[in-house]
């Protein structure tokens, strides 16, 4: 039974679908609008272009995505008691997905040399999404 991780940017997921691509060439696989949903009981008024589901692919893994939950009433969200670990084998690759993913984030725990594994780094990138990078150049 495959467990997918769902994101919810509340009313940035096309935002963050972006970012990914960009960082980490990151693949949308599938994109739906609120407008688009077959089941419009969902769909508030001035919500048609948000994201009612995505799905992406980072390397081999499979998230969704999705606006559900938004609310224009100014109501937020954050990201809390959970890390994205990405294992790489590259760390000319790691050096830059960590620093595209820092950029307008923070930087936790810098990427460099590890005692318990090659290199290791802790960033939360600009949607408040802790990613922890390892590379183990043993591997």
């Amino acid at each position: 039974m495959p467990v997918i991780t769902t994101l919810a940017f509340l009313g940035r997921t096309e935002e963050a679908l972006d970012f990914y691509a960009k960082a980490m060439n990151a693949e949308t696989i599938f994109l739906m609008r609120f407008r688009e949903s077959p089941d419009q009981a969902h769909t508030q008024e001035g919500m048609g272009d948000l994201i009612f589901h995505a799905t992406f692919r980072i390397e081999e893994t499979v998230f969704m995505a999705s606006d559900v939950g938004f609310s224009k009433d100014g109501a937020t969200g954050e990201f809390n008691g959970f890390s994205l670990a990405l294992r790489l084998s590259s760390i000319e690759r790691a050096m830059q997905i960590f620093k595209a993913l820092s950029q307008e984030g923070q930087v936790v725990i810098p990427l460099e040399k590890s005692k318990f594994t090659s290199w290791y780094g802790i960033v939360v990138d600009p949607f408040g999404i802790s990613w922890k990078i390892n590379v183990d150049e043993n591997e």
